[in-house]
């Protein structure tokens, strides 16, 4: 009996690859964006520079030291002193890290509870949601500015007690873009499904309609981080922001306006450069974020 004689098909192909996940394409697409790339860069130095920093460069930012007030910069103090004696760049540090720990804080707490009021809005319809939204217009409507003004004219607030104002009048933009998102989703399939096998109101907004929305939230969190650490910065200017011995770059930059005309420029630029490249890096790495998330711009 002869054998089969099996025709040569030459070697054999390898499988395709699996399909990049959504988040390893997230991933690639956000590194093309070269903007939010070094905002990110941005970002992870002044983390560095704030909180690592006074570990390598340690200033004494709590005495006063009268006699080198308002010292150019040097070997000695590379970005000057100010009018109490205070080294400029440790003073730098120590602000900054006031303003990113209350900036990044605040835009947490603001997101989360736009996030809840959004889902909760957007979930429900009908009047629920058209009061909860008309709360929210109404409060958008009111600067929050001037909200921050009024309550710290009232009462001083410490760390914590601004993180807590901030988030309270910063939520109100990502509760719409949640409740948005919410709209498109309560009506899927798998959310109609949990509903009609007994799932709680509760389950379908926890389970499927947050998850689904994470990259909304995720990039409306980074834009209100930029927001609450401006915010931060305009209230402490005015002389209303934390109370000394701490200080956060805006309040450098109302401590330094009045030797503004004297020349000692080193009071001013510093702060100045870092709220701007902050809140500038924070925007970038929000838009890049935002276009990583975008399906429709998928390739």
């Amino acid at each position: 009996m002869s054998a089969v004689i099996q025709p040569d098909l030459g070697p054999a192909k390898a499988a395709p690859p699996r399909e990049a996940s959504g988040a390893r394409l997230a991933v690639r697409r956000f590194l093309r964006n070269k903007l939010a790339v070094v905002g990110l860069a941005v970002v992870v130095f002044f983390f560095l520079f704030c909180f690592a920093g006074p570990l390598v460069y340690s200033t004494d930012q709590t005495h006063t030291m009268l006699q080198q007030v308002n010292l150019a910069p040097s070997g000695a103090h590379w970005l000057g002193t100010d009018a109490v004696g205070h080294d400029e760049l440790g003073r730098l540090m120590y602000g900054g890290k006031v303003s990113l720990i209350v900036g990044v804080a605040a835009g947490v707490l603001a997101t989360v509870i736009g996030t809840l009021w959004g889902a909760a809005a957007g979930y429900a319809g009908g009047w629920i949601d058209a009061v909860m939204m008309r709360i929210v217009d109404a409060g958008i409507a009111i600067p929050a500015l001037f909200i921050l003004l009024v309550v710290s004219a009232i009462a001083t607030p410490g760390l914590t007690g601004l993180v807590v104002i901030l988030g309270l009048v910063s939520w109100l933009v990502p509760s719409r873009l949640v409740r948005a998102e919410t709209l498109t989703l309560k009506n899927r399939d798998y959310v109609l499904t949990l509903r009609a096998t007994g799932g709680t109101h509760a389950r379908a907004i926890l389970r499927h309609i947050l998850p689904n929305s994470v990259s909304t939230i995720i990039v409306a969190a980074t834009f209100q981080v930029a927001d609450a650490i401006l915010l931060v910065a305009y209230v402490s200017y005015l002389g209303m922001g934390v109370r000394p011995p701490q200080t956060d770059w805006g309040g450098m930059l109302s401590a330094g306006l009045t030797a503004a005309y004297s020349g000692y420029w080193w009071l001013i630029l510093p702060p100045g450069l870092a709220i701007i490249l902050v809140v500038w890096a924070f925007n970038a790495i929000g838009d890049g974020l935002r276009d990583a998330f975008d399906v429709r711009g998928r390739g």
